[in-house]
């Protein structure tokens, strides 16, 4: 039981969305294994995302739905990001168990070695199969006869290996909380054989209020407590649905955020000629090719830049697990947590903010540290467990689900003391 029968739900709302259900877009059907027949019974899973959610926001700002979810369940100290720590890479790597360089969305925005560019706020872009490798959760419950949605998330518009969730949505981050969450409820509640039994669930306001204003700032409080709102809506309406002995609700973030400010910033004219450059990304994380194909003389130029680390593509630091892919740009690397980096032709189109933040530091920054919070009949109940990758998360949701996990890089092992 996810054991928070108080929380306020709208019952209307949700009998409302649940009579809605056929209205709702269904995504291109899924080709499912030769053979498998959609599992009777069993346990769901919702995976919800609150981008740029940093750990200790749970502890500083207090949010009453997130906390009575992890007194109800079990929460991580936090969750270790992927490098580089960017939206794209990281939703990713959630739903593969695989790294960045391993599933070869590297960046936000890919120069692919053929030329083609990837942008991940390319509204066709990100709908091209080509981009996406690896095995993303939903295509592993579809081959094998689960049925899942996507309201919003990376990857999910794409029909990979020639697999979409059987419901998803292409993004527009103006639909509101509640829409999201009656929708997903909606699903989970179909009595037929498109009952969703992996859903997932993206927001964006948390991220965007903490760029704008700062991560400790009024605003970036205000969005938490919309998420955490949203998030009470969809633990109400599991439970006023009955569901509450069946679905594993999980809250994870891609990343944390930085404060930064007007005074750490480095002009990079003042280092190098910008325009030698091929730029996938700047700052806080670097990834560039030199047009003269010159990388050594490149990286004695960028190493004068103060509080930039850099490095060849195939000698970024281990622990990254950040080499091996062409994708990967000849240079990347990475500023001091808090510092940003442009040119002076962006910084007067965009002049540094007095109190802003960003993301993208190195994974071990505390900063960046990500939320993981659990609760359902597949989880422990009151517990503090150790930090560990997101990397594991894809083991994680196969486990629960009773699914044959595809290749990756992550580990049952490592969260199953996360379980009953």
């Amino acid at each position: 039981m996810l054991g928070i029968m108080s929380i306020p739900v709208n019952r209307f709302a949700v009998r409302a969305a649940v009579i809605g259900v056929t209205t709702l877009t269904v995504g291109a059907c899924a080709r499912h294994a030769a053979g498998a027949a959609a599992p009777s019974g069993g346990q769901s899973v919702v995976i919800v995302s609150i981008d740029g959610f940093r750990a200790d926001y749970l502890d500083t700002m207090d949010p009453p739905h997130l906390r009575a979810l992890a007194a109800a369940g079990v929460r991580a100290r936090w969750l270790q990001p992927a490098m580089p720590t960017l939206t794209f890479p990281n939703h990713y790597t959630i739903v593969t168990g695989l790294y960045p360089a391993h599933h070869g969305i590297v960046n936000n925005h890919i120069a692919d070695p053929d030329g083609a560019w990837f942008h991940y706020n390319d509204s066709l872009e990100v709908r091209e199969s080509r981009w996406w490798e690896g095995e993303p959760i939903w295509v592993t419950a579809e081959r094998q006869g689960l049925r899942t949605g996507a309201f919003f998330w990376v990857g999910s518009e794409a029909a990979i290996e020639g697999v979409r969730p059987t419901f998803y949505k292409h993004y527009d981050e103006r639909v509101p909380g509640a829409a999201r969450v009656d929708t997903v409820l909606a699903w989970l509640a179909r009595a037929d054989t498109l009952r969703v039994r992996l859903a997932l669930l993206y927001f964006s306001a948390v991220d965007h209020a903490a760029h704008d204003s700062g991560p400790g700032s009024p605003d970036a409080r205000g969005a938490v407590m919309g998420v955490d709102s949203a998030i009470g809506r969809l633990v109400g309406g599991i439970a006023a649905l009955g569901l509450a002995d069946r679905v594993n609700v999980i809250v994870v973030s891609d990343h944390g955020m930085a404060p930064t400010n007007a005074q750490r910033v480095v002009v990079l004219d003042d280092y190098l000629d910008p325009s030698a450059f091929e730029v996938a990304s700047i700052s806080p994380f670097l990834a560039l090719r030199p047009k003269n194909g010159n990388v050594p003389a490149a990286l004695a130029a960028l190493r004068r830049v103060p509080h930039l680390a850099v490095f060849p593509r195939d000698s970024t630091p281990e622990r990254w697990h950040y080499r091996g892919n062409p994708r990967i740009a000849d240079i990347v690397g990475v500023l001091d947590e808090g510092w940003v980096a442009g040119t002076r032709e962006y910084f007067a189109r965009r002049p540094p903010r007095a109190h802003g933040g960003e993301h993208g530091y190195d994974e071990n920054a505390p900063s960046m540290r990500a939320l993981f919070v659990a609760a359902g009949p597949a989880f422990r109940r009151g517990a503090l467990a150790a930090p560990f990758g997101n990397v594991h998360l894809y083991d994680l949701v196969c486990a629960i689900l009773g699914l044959t996990p595809a290749p990756n890089d992550g580990s049952l092992d490592s969260v199953r003391t996360l379980l009953r």
